[in-house]
């Protein structure tokens, strides 16, 4: 059980070793929560006020769903099931930490064949691996290189335990400055006011000097590890807003006219240039719907005071999803929506697609209600 003020990317060893999680702050869509909610650990917040003096009995339920203080009596329900199956759906996306997720989820029982693509983010490649990125792509030409090499090695690994028909993606390296700032060492971090709005993503990759020798390294050690399986391993643009950036990083990166490269649909502007994307060759498109709530509705998904204002099915929310299916459909671009499990029932029945991208422990649910139906 790990009892913290708040989680972040220091903590991963912790995180990922533990049972469940109580902390003080944090939204239950925060970067280092959704880590959690992809390997099953359970989260609990409690003010600030009373963790210290958190004592006694504190209960995980057996289906590791919830975490609750005290000895807990059972309520006599079960959680609410999904109405949608897998059956029902064409493509599904599943969100991973490492390949430990790819294993436990090829080996259901029976399998989920619409699981065609995992998707992993670089950060978390990282820190499954213990590199600190801006150390090492700010160390010089060599180092951003074997830091390349090391992310590729972990990439290789993840991707031979896919089955024949499935692929990886992995989203580039969005590594915001309060996140950096607990991982980094040898080079100074800059203080940003609002790291949520700051340099990450597309426009922090365009800033990392070295980051094209070290995506190049990347390319060619999974080239040279996996032959023609290589092409099962694409890549995703992070945190982008219009077409002049997509251009820009693509040539930032030396990117070959042929080589497919995918965008992060997660801001308004985003999804205003979604046409754009499709129509500039951009191989499929990904719907962070997290993040796209927290722009539309100016609400922090890492901030538990504004939860109540932070509603993954409000209108705004719901026409920019559709707006990015439309635009996808429109050129035939793949489109994968990301559903929070409460949410994917409303979503199959109210967006125009049957493609979406799930967390592990959530798919794993939604099988196991499936299979017992």
């Amino acid at each position: 059980m790990l009892v913290v003020e708040a989680l972040g990317p220091e903590l991963y060893d912790a995180i990922i070793a533990s049972s469940a999680v109580i902390c003080s702050r944090g939204g239950r869509t925060g970067h280092m929560q959704s880590l959690c909610r992809t390997r099953g650990i359970p989260v609990l917040r409690v003010a600030p006020s009373d963790l210290g003096g958190l004592v006694g009995h504190v209960t995980v339920r057996t289906d590791r769903e919830s975490v609750v203080l005290g000895e807990a009596e059972s309520s006599g329900r079960s959680p609410e099931s999904s109405v949608v199956t897998p059956g029902d759906l064409s493509s599904i996306c599943v969100v991973i930490a490492d390949a430990k997720d790819i294993q436990s989820l090829n080996a259901l029982t029976p399998r989920v064949e619409q699981v065609d693509c995992y998707f992993i983010r670089e950060e978390f490649v990282c820190l499954s691996a213990g590199l600190s990125p801006l150390d090492s792509l700010r160390a010089g030409a060599d180092e951003a290189e074997r830091y390349g090499t090391a992310v590729a090695s972990k990439l290789c690994s993840l991707a031979k335990e896919l089955l024949p028909g499935q692929r990886l993606v992995m989203r580039l390296l969005d590594l915001r400055s309060d996140d950096a700032a607990q991982i980094t060492t040898g080079v100074e971090v800059d203080h940003e006011p609002n790291p949520e709005l700051g340099l990450h993503g597309a426009r922090g990759l365009l800033q990392e000097h070295h980051y094209p020798q070290a995506f190049q390294a990347l390319r060619a050690h999974v080239r040279e590890r996996l032959g023609p399986d290589s092409a099962r391993v694409s890549f995703a643009v992070p945190f982008i807003n219009d077409l002049d950036e997509f251009r820009r990083l693509r040539l930032h990166l030396g990117l070959p006219e042929d080589m497919p490269l995918s965008v992060f649909v997660e801001t308004p502007a985003a999804v205003h240039s979604a046409a754009e994307f499709c129509a500039a060759g951009a191989s499929e498109l990904f719907v962070g719907t997290k993040d796209l709530t927290q722009f539309y509705l100016a609400a922090d998904r890492g901030n538990h005071l504004v939860a109540p204002s932070y509603q993954t099915r409000h209108p705004a929310v719901m026409a920019g999803l559709r707006q990015a299916v439309e635009s996808g459909s429109r050129t035939g671009t793949p489109v994968h929506v990301f559903a929070l499990g409460v949410d994917l029932d409303f979503y199959v029945k109210h967006l125009p697609t049957d493609r979406f991208m799930m967390c592990t422990a959530e798919l794993r649910q939604l099988a196991q209600e499936t299979n017992s139906r």
